[in-house]
């Protein structure tokens, strides 16, 4: 066996130096020939609250987006809604849409209503066609037959009309304060609005809007009827044909409030609610 000297020690020692020297400059000069490179970004995640427990994040783009809007249908507003005229000639100005609130009706008001309803253009409709009923009838012997006595019934009902306007619209309402506009019901079933609307023969509203007996209409009509004997002729006057006239001026204005009440939905559904 050979003997391992201090010789041979020391001969080892400088071998392993030089073998690990040698290593450690490899490694310098291969990271020295490696370029630089620029660190990968890091991509920056937002998390905001989850919406439960155990919910996934929420991303802030859902966050931010506008909510959609739901389109909501708009309320008709034609049911019950009024127009000056009905079928564009006969007058209908005292009459309120249904639901509309109106401040308290004047004297003034009063007089420019009665005076509308009298001298309108149309305001021959209603006595040209009495007339003709009668005619017709031979309701008054006096006035004879054809066309004279046609021109006659028409004057005496064109009185007849003017004389209850001013006395149901005007005249008896100044004084008791009542207001002679027909207010629309406007909802409801058929037998229930056509009672409303007969019932404002005999129940109106007051100035102060409550409602009272119709003494406008049922008393003012019956002066209107009393005041006709002073025009017509000796033998149609009287307590009888009083009371007749009284009665026709009244289912006249009865007949008038059916045909308000249902006038918005005639108009619309004819019309599509043309004023």
């Amino acid at each position: 066996m050979t003997k391992i000297t201090p010789r041979h020690t020391v001969s080892i020692a400088l071998l392993l130096g030089l073998l690990c020297t040698g290593e450690l400059c490899a490694q310098q000069l291969a990271a020295s020939d490696t370029p630089n490179l620029p660190a990968a970004p890091v991509a920056n995640v937002s998390y905001s609250s989850s919406n439960g427990a155990g919910d996934p994040p929420v991303s802030p783009a859902l966050i931010d987006a506008p909510t959609p809007q739901i389109p909501t249908s708009q309320s008709d507003d034609s049911s019950g809604k009024q127009t000056k005229r009905i079928l564009g000639i006969i007058p209908n100005f005292r009459a309120v849409s249904a639901d509309q609130h109106l401040p308290p009706q004047t004297v003034k008001d009063k007089f420019i209503t009665a005076s509308q309803d009298t001298f309108d253009y149309s305001a021959i409709v209603v006595p040209a066609g009495l007339a003709g009923f009668n005619l017709a009838r031979n309701a008054t012997p006096e006035f004879g037959h054809g066309g004279v006595a046609y021109g006659r019934y028409f004057w005496h009902s064109l009185v007849d009309q003017t004389v209850e306007n001013y006395m149901v619209e005007f005249i008896v309402p100044a004084a008791t304060h009542e207001d002679t506009r027909y207010y629309t019901l406007g909802h409801g079933g058929f037998l229930k609005r056509t009672g409303y609307a007969l019932s404002r023969t005999v129940i109106t509203r007051s100035d102060s809007g409550k409602e009272v007996f119709n003494a406008g209409e049922v008393v003012g009509a019956g002066a209107g009827a009393g005041l006709s004997n002073l025009y017509y002729p000796s033998r149609e006057r009287g307590l009888g044909n009083t009371g007749t006239q009284w009665g026709t001026s009244i289912g006249i204005d009865a007949a008038t409030f059916v045909l308000k009440e249902f006038w918005p939905d005639i108009n619309n559904a004819l019309f599509h609610n043309k004023d």
